[in-house]
């Protein structure tokens, strides 16, 4: 298929020849939630700690005789059923929330991502992305340009330190290599600008 080349001004010059496999996959939604579900639990770290009864501050000391007092049987106060008492199966900070995603399937996701940004327009390739200094003005600029200032995430086969120094102030801009590219970041923001050295790469990891 043809996606049309734009310039830095957000008019189209030409077209450029792209990858079916890659740009103009079915969209397969169960997929592209599993691969996102996946990837968000990946990144997900076990921070949580609950106390056992073996760990709570408690006394072993029986709290009443064993007879006699109408009440249940008590033998000290850690008890899971105890307010204050210990966890049965506490959370522990080594926990793993870890998906496992096969490559095949990953490719697939993000591929069918690609292709339906393609579909609803969300998805532009330009020849190239730079700025002559270190200034998010400029940057911003460009971006007010081609209508994406306000939410785009930008895949460039060469993150100059310009464009990355430039992008780092604007809030809704991420920039990354075609490598570091995930599928939340395809679908959370409403424009992907991909230069065409990056297409060329998304189509060797993809295809």
């Amino acid at each position: 298929m043809q996606i049309d080349l734009l310039n830095d001004q957000g008019q189209s010059t030409s077209k450029v020849e792209a990858p079916d496999t890659v740009f103009a996959r079915d969209y397969n939604e169960a997929l592209v939630h599993q691969i996102v579900v996946a990837f968000q639990a990946n990144a997900r770290l076990g921070t949580r700690a609950q106390l056992d009864r073996a760990m709570v501050k408690h006394s072993t000391k029986k709290p009443w005789r064993q007879k006699g007092t109408g009440r249940a049987r008590a033998g000290m106060t850690s008890s899971p059923l105890w307010r204050g008492g210990g966890r049965i199966f506490p959370n522990s900070p080594d926990e793993n929330f870890t998906q496992k995603v096969n490559k095949k399937m990953y490719r697939a996701g993000m591929a069918a991502i690609l292709s339906q940004l393609v579909r609803e327009g969300r998805l532009s390739v330009v020849e190239s992305l730079t700025v002559d200094s270190p200034k998010t003005k400029a940057l911003a600029q460009k971006f007010k340009a081609m209508g994406c200032l306000d939410s785009v995430l930008v895949i460039t086969h060469e993150l100059a330190d310009n464009l990355m120094l430039a992008s780092r102030n604007l809030a809704n801009v991420l920039v990354v290599e075609p490598r570091y590219a995930d599928p939340l970041a395809l679908v959370h923001y409403k424009k992907v600008l991909v230069t065409k050295g990056a297409m060329e790469q998304l189509k060797e990891m993809l295809s």
